[in-house]
């Protein structure tokens, strides 16, 4: 039997972390690869929950530890300092642990960085969910630019497959895999309502929106406000209809310090009703949205993941704008009568019916282990790494 393959994965967020958990854990399990995940960001900063806990509670042995946030800073200014920090401590580690490629998903700045730290050390980059496209926010042009950099591509769905083409990757090396959200969804034990009441320590037996808002971080958008704006329209739904919200926290984008904070004021005025988690895990979260009467925000699971349960959602703003929208989906803007409105027509016993009937773009039947397969036969190829060559043919149909 040949060596088995180094292969390093870098998480640096509870939503990514859960995304990539099932590719993890068959990794794990493989005898053909050498597993090292690399944890970084958010997961060990204390105010987004320390969720590299979740990670090791899952049984993953944890590589490295590669501290990127500074306490206390904000702004662009925080988003350069950290960008500068990951590019430093991974090309170190790359360098030192040589690894045949590193697998990352999505577009935030700092797997960006990551991608720019394994291009100046000379190892390999896999790529999933490249080619979507969220014109409200940075992620989109991070996304395209990891994209450039990476020699595997493991889009979502047949439209990033094509756009991923389109920006002259070769199509041997981009294989439409579907979304691991999804498969989450239709492979994972969920919880009931009342284990999960009790898991969470607030009573989701009653009717629930889920909410997660981050940051716009394209176009200017004021954090506070639109978090004003959201928080008034959910004052505003819940007098009307009597409807409690489980709210998870922002991310480590500039400006979620400030919607965490407003997050928090709002929830201890409202102890009964309202319920704000800075993180619930990955089968908590998918729990607690197959069981809630509307999603609500601007998360990328509100419009990838939530089609699959076909529950009603409301996307606000434009940080999502570029993506795949099914019929369970009502868009509006950062507005509070836009939101309440949306909110009030997402509840409706008409609009439950047209969301059940939402059909997702991302089932790509077994997802994680069509990823596992697929990175190891390309690693092994003879010259995978090489320079790439820019793909000039014709575009699939």
């Amino acid at each position: 039997m040949s060596q088995p393959v180094k292969l390093a994965v870098v998480t640096g967020t509870r939503a990514e972390y859960g995304l990539l958990r099932p590719v993890i854990q068959n990794l794990m399990a493989c005898p053909e690869a050498e597993l090292s995940v690399l944890v970084t960001g958010a997961h060990l900063a204390p105010e987004y929950g320390n969720t590299v806990a979740e990670i090791e509670a899952d049984g993953v042995p944890v590589a490295a530890r590669i501290p990127i946030l500074a306490p206390g800073e904000s702004g662009p200014l925080a988003t350069a300092g950290a960008v500068e920090r990951t590019i430093h401590g991974f090309v170190r580690w790359f360098a030192e642990n040589r690894p045949a490629c590193v697998l990352v998903l999505g577009d935030r700045y700092e797997i960006f960085a990551v991608a720019q730290a394994a291009a100046f050390a000379g190892v390999p980059v896999a790529h999933i969910s490249g080619g979507d496209v969220t014109l409200g926010a940075a992620d989109d042009w991070y996304r395209h630019c990891i994209t450039k950099i990476a020699h595997l591509h493991f889009p979502s769905c047949d439209e990033s497959a094509r756009r991923v083409i389109q920006m002259g990757e070769q199509p041997a090396t981009v294989f439409n895999v579907g979304g691991l959200g999804d498969e989450n969804i239709r492979t994972m034990t969920l919880l009931g309502l009342d284990e999960l009441s009790q898991s969470i320590g607030f009573d989701l037996t009653r009717p629930y929106g889920l909410v997660t808002f981050h940051p716009e971080t394209a176009g200017g958008a004021d954090p506070a406000a639109q978090s004003d704006a959201l928080l008034a329209a959910m004052d505003g739904v819940s007098a009307a209809t009597g409807l409690h919200w489980l709210v998870t926290k922002a991310n480590a984008d500039a400006g979620g310090l400030i919607i965490n904070e407003e997050l928090d004021r709002w929830a201890a005025a409202h102890p009964d009703t309202v319920a704000v988690r800075t993180s619930l895990g990955v089968v908590r979260y998918l729990s607690a949205m197959k069981g809630a009467a509307v999603v609500l925000g601007n998360s990328s699971s509100g419009v990838v993941e939530t089609p699959t349960f076909g529950v009603p959602t409301v996307n606000v703003g434009d940080r999502q704008k570029g993506r795949p929208i099914c019929e369970n989906v009502i868009g509006c803007p950062a507005d509070k009568a836009a939101i309440e409105a949306a909110l009030h027509k997402a509840l409706s016993p008409a609009f439950r019916t047209t969301a059940r009937k939402a059909r997702s773009p991302y089932n790509g039947g077994n997802t994680s282990e069509k990823i596992v397969e697929i990175l190891l036969r390309e690693v092994r190829r003879p010259g995978f790494g090489a320079p790439k060559t820019f793909y000039e043919g014709e575009l699939p149909k």
